[in-house]
């Protein structure tokens, strides 16, 4: 038993390095990311006072937070399929402007949220 947890926190370690290293590369090298991350510095905070309940606050941070996750998943198939090939392609266009829906149905949802609970209920 103490070896598989010597083992497991051995890999918790390992995961946890190559996701700040993930982190790190996004925020270096991804506009939108970054752009995410100063309106996350706002927003959060924000949520504390938006929402008077702690599910309205749960709302409104996962609401946000889906938006950064999703980036990061776009960023991720656009790198991978640059390394492909950079030529252009229709099915690499296709898979990027599909990432690229995501983004933004991940921004329309938090974006609703945001508006349902700053709206006063009459």
């Amino acid at each position: 038993m103490l070896k598989f947890l010597a083992k497991a926190g051995l890999q918790i370690k390992k995961a946890t390095f190559y996701s700040l290293a993930g982190l790190s590369i996004a925020f270096k090298e991804e506009f939108a990311f970054r752009l995410e991350v100063l309106c996350g510095l706002i927003a959060l905070p924000a949520a504390f006072f938006v929402g008077s309940t702690a599910l309205e606050r749960i709302a409104l941070i996962g609401s946000f937070l889906l938006i950064p996750v999703i980036e990061l998943l776009n960023s991720a198939i656009e790198t991978a399929l640059n390394r492909i090939d950079v030529a252009w392609n229709p099915l690499t266009k296709k898979a990027k402007d599909i990432g690229s829906a995501a983004v933004m149905l991940a921004i329309i949802n938090a974006f609703i949220i945001w508006l349902i609970l700053i709206i006063p209920h009459h």
